[in-house]
């Protein structure tokens, strides 16, 4: 598929001014320029519609439309539990978690384990992260994107890897988090409206022009195995997604990872103007991620009786994008490229945020804050760099590169996801304990997947879970006293929230429970 000079127009158009918006957003009003708090966290001055925003345009990237557009494609509905269990997981996140973030007065995770346990802790989960953001993340959004481009618009991929690249850098790197968050919400606006159209002209086209509601009618006669949302053993995909394990399994585990602890995703709310405020952006974006099915999984189940001959499932979405009008698929491509640049822009932003702060601060202490921005901005410029010569070495060999990121991950979440469970919860946990929780979740993967390789990924997660968090505890009960060094005390968080994030609550539950009970 080619686009038109029209669509080339609009999408440049969308380019430009997204750029000019962010250069305004990043004038700095203090004399020396920004300050660390100001890079890295926006001034602590992000309201709710703002971070919530920014929290959905930070998730959903390339990997998130092409990928799970693709699944619907292959298996249907039930990949959307990935979405709907992350608007339950989020609810627990800004109730139980945040809280405790902010009293600590973080800028990133890892502070927050030097904290509330030692330098190594902190160290292990700095490194960690820089290298799953960068070897892992940043690659792998960089290479779909380039391969979405590719096939959109007829651009080498390789050439549209340093577009993306340099797009980012350009309205992300003077301004930081503020830039990013506050153009999140036109990004938003953008993904939401194209990927509704998108939807929209496809059940009509199913329809025949009956309809979108007609269309979504024939969809579920014509393809009821695409709306079962929870696979039994003999489907052929139960190996992705294992029956009930989606709801009361390892699913949890990646969710707590990726939404409770992952510093590129938690850093928005780090960035609130209060707790409140945090608070109902964490749920705003709740209710965003309840939407996201009906953007990106609906085309893909559409796609099985528009186009059922594709050769690859991941083509569902770029096919599907024939459909638009001249002018509106620009708008459509300009929206999927601004979920590719958001995810970037987030990612190196959260690189320089933990480099600066949790590792060259260290290192050269007493320098200016406008050093350590100057710091931060290199920092993200050379994890650039490094994701570009590195994408097509690591993930050319992938048939996908979502099975990439979830192989390379899932080897340390479980870890992840004990130390700062126990560590926020369980006041006896040691430091000893954390760093063998780590190091168990490498060495149980390790063995599971050579012995026991038929497991479905997200059991093993849930397992490897279980015996990670035994471990922990008996490694902290055989650890001194001593070695403990909790910040802040349960009993100085107040886990209370309003009665507007306590409805909204509630109604996502409802909302869920409708949702499986009539697709089960």
């Amino acid at each position: 598929m080619k686009l038109s000079s029209i669509d080339i127009t609009v999408f440049a158009v969308y380019v430009i001014g997204l750029i000019c918006l962010a250069l305004w957003i990043s004038r700095s009003s203090k004399k020396d320029g920004a300050d660390t708090e100001d890079y890295f966290l926006a001034g602590k001055s992000l309201p709710w519609w703002a971070i919530g925003a920014s929290l959905i345009a930070a998730n959903i990237s390339a990997e998130q439309i092409i990928g799970m557009s693709g699944s619907g494609y292959a298996l249907g509905l039930a990949i959307a539990s990935y979405e709907w269990m992350a608007a339950l997981t989020l609810i627990l996140v800004g109730k139980y978690m945040l809280p405790i973030f902010l009293k600590n007065n973080i800028f990133t995770m890892p502070q927050y384990m030097e904290q509330r346990f030692d330098t190594r802790v902190k160290t292990i989960i700095a490194l960690f992260w820089l290298a799953v953001y960068i070897f892992v993340n940043l690659t792998a959004v960089l290479w779909l994107g380039g391969l979405a481009i590719e096939t959109v618009a007829g651009v080498d991929w390789m050439t549209g890897m340093c577009f993306l690249a340099a797009f980012s850098v350009v309205y992300s790197l003077y301004g930081g988090l503020k830039a990013v968050a506050y153009t999140d919400i036109l990004q938003v606006v953008l993904l939401i409206f194209g990927g509704l159209l998108l939807s929209y002209l496809a059940l009509v086209e199913v329809s025949a022009g009956e309809g979108a509601i007609a269309g979504f009618s024939i969809l579920t006669d014509r393809l009821p195995g695409h709306f079962d949302m929870i696979l039994s053993p003999d489907n052929p995909f139960y190996k992705d997604l294992p029956g009930v394990s989606v709801l009361f399994g390892g699913l949890w585990v990646m969710n707590f990872s990726y939404w409770g602890f992952n510093q590129y995703i938690i850093q928005r709310a780090l960035a609130a103007k209060n707790e409140q405020e945090a608070q109902k952006g964490i749920m705003f974006a709740a209710y965003l991620k309840m939407l996201m099915p009906l953007i990106v999984v609906v085309p893909g189940i559409a796609a099985v009786i528009l186009y059922p001959d594709l050769t690859s499932a991941d083509q569902a979405y770029p096919s599907m994008m024939t459909l638009m009008p001249v002018g509106i698929k620009g708008l459509v491509f300009a929206a999927l490229i601004a979920a590719i640049v958001s995810s970037l822009a987030s990612m190196t932003n959260s690189i320089s945020t933990i480099f600066t702060m949790d590792l060259y601060s260290k290192w050269k202490q007493g320098k200016s804050q406008h050093h350590y921005v100057q710091v931060g901005r290199i920092a993200s410029l050379v994890s650039l760099i490094i994701a570009l010569f590195i994408a097509e070495p690591l993930l050319g060999q992938f048939d996908q590169a979502f099975q990439y990121i979830q192989e390379f991950t899932g080897f340390f979440t479980p870890g992840i996801v004990v130390i700062f469970v126990m560590g926020m919860f369980w006041s006896k946990t040691s430091s000893t304990g954390a760093i063998s929780a780590a190091i168990g979740a490498a060495v149980f993967s390790l063995v599971f997947k050579i012995f026991w390789p038929e497991l479905p990924f997200m059991d093993r997660i849930g397992l490897i879970f279980l015996l990670c968090l035994a471990l922990c505890i008996v490694v902290s009960l055989l650890t001194p006293n001593n070695q403990q060094n909790t910040c802040v005390s349960l009993d100085d968080v107040s886990f209370k929230t309003s009665s507007s994030f306590n409805i909204a609550a509630v109604g996502i539950i409802i909302i869920l429970t409708a949702l499986y009970y009539t697709w089960w």
